[in-house]
């Protein structure tokens, strides 16, 4: 607790523990970026509690990300906020929120590494398919999967870790507390879209052969294409993989479809990693955010006023 005489000497102070989702920022604020913040960012939770079904789904979440981001760009820009990082640049929460952005941009990298990594797969897969080669040709496939699939789990755990770091204690004024957890909340919500993005990746925790059964019931039902459309493409990926290892079909027609699957999927994940690739232009952005006193504060109009709700 703050003791008795810095709370006479500074009233506006108070001790908060600052977490994701422990505080948001005040909707009666003087400044409309606040109440743009606060839309935005419960787009992107409304977003996160919808299951994603395709990769255009989760191309719409990075959007909505990056329109917060956007926010945030304007709002750390005003003079206030600058202010408040000129004071603070030497605190604790600045290198730990820095540390988190840091961290954020390290699986938002290897994020893209697995997408891109993919892509170039999902091509061989398409040349291999259109030489008609054996099935042997194709166990390279499952191999590179499989290493996909290690560094997902591993970069998912390392974003929840992320999420599972100890909370900020702060005795700071109400609007140097707002603008700490403006930040820890676009890290949150940040970190929920990437381990959303990579869980989608990896596909069902089905046994293998589930998958196929899935994936060949879908076909059987042909006319109904809403059957098909509930599976995972990365699913749909693996199920195919298994089908043409195995020997199960070697149709010309089914190869001419999966050719066309695997490139419909192979243009929305360029989508997504162009979408990736604009978020991590902004984490750089954030991480260079600077904090070296500016004696070009703005008018006090531009004020940051943060009110209680």
């Amino acid at each position: 607790m703050a003791s008795s005489s810095s709370s006479s000497s500074s009233p506006l102070r108070s001790k908060v523990k600052v977490h994701a989702r422990s505080i948001s920022l005040p909707s009666r604020s003087s400044h409309p970026l606040i109440s743009q913040f606060n839309d935005y960012l419960q787009k992107v939770i409304d977003s996160e509690a919808t299951p994603s079904i395709s990769l255009s789904s989760m191309s719409g979440k990075l959007s909505n990300l990056e329109y917060l981001y956007d926010c945030v760009d304007d709002l750390l820009l005003l003079p206030h906020s600058q202010h408040v990082f000129a004071q603070e640049c030497q605190e604790k929460w600045v290198d730990q929120t820095l540390d988190g952005y840091l961290r954020l941009l390290d699986s938002c990298t290897a994020t893209k590494d697995v997408l891109s990594n993919t892509k170039q797969d999902l091509q061989k897969f398409i040349s291999v398919l259109r030489r008609r080669r054996d099935a042997e040709d194709f166990c390279g496939f499952f191999i590179s999967r499989k290493k996909a699939k290690k560094m997902i789990h591993k970069t998912i755990k390392e974003i929840k870790s992320i999420r599972n770091k100890p909370s900020i204690v702060l005795e700071k004024d109400h609007e140097t507390i707002a603008i700490v957890s403006m930040l820890k909340e676009i890290e949150f919500v940040t970190s929920e879209v990437l381990e959303s993005l990579l869980s989608y990746v990896v596909g069902a925790k089905e046994s293998r052969w589930n998958l196929v059964s899935k994936l060949m019931q879908s076909k059987r039902v042909s006319s109904c294409q809403e059957d098909e459309a509930d599976v995972n493409e990365f699913e749909k990926l693996d199920s195919s993989l298994l089908l043409l290892a195995g020997g199960k079909t070697n149709k010309s027609g089914n190869h001419v479809n999966l050719q066309n699957q695997l490139r419909e999927m192979e243009s929305g994940i360029q989508v997504v990693d162009e979408g990736l690739e604009s978020l991590f232009k902004r984490l750089i952005k954030m991480r260079e955010f600077s904090c070296i006193p500016n004696g070009n504060e703005g008018p006090n109009t531009n004020r940051l006023v943060v009110t209680n709700r």
